[in-house]
């Protein structure tokens, strides 16, 4: 009798999934042993069974910590992407105000994030979390800039001629032609801006406002010698900016669908 034949897309979803699974088997399970055999006290490096226990035991306040950060980096996503995207368009369509903008993009990039929080912390009220969504903002705006700008520039030159030819407007070019075409480059600065957004916003909370996020909660939990339920919280972290990424790839897949069918 035959063996059974799988399908390719199952294939192909185990050809991805499976290394990195293998991978965090293998570290985990080498972190465990290294803190067993070498009795490594919690406040250098829990194990991964005691910050697994700490996740179950605090797992309402951690999702609820979680959400609060989730949401600021969302927010703060959203009009850093937004901004980046309206001035990427801008500094394509003019070299005086690219040249300008860039400038600009690469002096707020540098700034960090330890900077921007106590200063936006005094601009803003303390209590809100406005400070935190500034900040995020700050931060995702250069990669959707720069990224976006490159695909604005990368129009081929016949496409250029073709339009002109045919009397199009600077703006109806842009809809039709430059905007579509940089759609990939756009979503390679929005995936590097997503999990950016995530670090941001946790950053953001060690520096005071209202103590209700997953920054807020490491910090206090670190302070009263909890290692392992600040190390859980630490986990959540990366889990939400596993999540946003995803979240954004999935959106870039079914934003462009010609690219998973070999397309351009």
């Amino acid at each position: 009798m035959s063996g059974v034949r799988l399908p390719a897309r199952v294939l192909a979803r185990g050809r991805v999934f499976l290394p990195p699974l293998v991978v965090a088997v293998v570290v985990l399970g080498a972190w465990q042993a290294f803190v067993d055999l070498d009795d490594v006290q919690p406040y250098l490096l829990p194990s991964p069974s005691a910050i697994a226990h700490q996740f179950r035991e605090h797992t309402g306040p951690i999702r609820s910590a979680a959400w609060v950060s989730g949401v600021n980096a969302a927010v703060g996503l959203a009009l850093g992407a937004i901004a980046g995207l309206v001035a990427a368009v801008v500094a394509a369509r003019s070299r005086l105000i690219d040249g300008m903008l860039a400038p600009v993009a690469a002096a707020m990039n540098a700034i960090p994030i330890i900077v921007l929080a106590p200063l936006f912390n005094a601009m803003f009220s303390t209590t809100s979390s406005v400070p935190r969504r500034a900040v995020v903002a700050v931060v995702v705006f250069f990669p959707v800039f720069v990224n976006t700008a490159r695909g604005l520039r990368e129009v081929a030159p016949v496409h250029r001629e073709l339009m002109r030819s045919l009397a199009v407007g600077p703006w109806r070019f842009a809809r039709t032609v430059s905007l579509p075409g940089a759609l990939p480059f756009f979503f390679t600065g929005l995936r590097l801006a997503s999990s950016l957004a995530v670090i941001a916003a946790v950053v953001a909370e060690y520096f005071g406002g209202r103590q209700n996020g997953l920054g807020s909660r490491i910090t206090s939990a670190a302070a009263n010698s909890a290692y392992p339920r600040a190390w859980a919280f630490v986990v959540a972290a990366c889990l939400l900016g596993l999540l946003f990424y995803l979240v954004v790839l999935a959106v870039e897949r079914a934003a462009t669908p010609w690219r998973r069918h070999g397309g351009r």
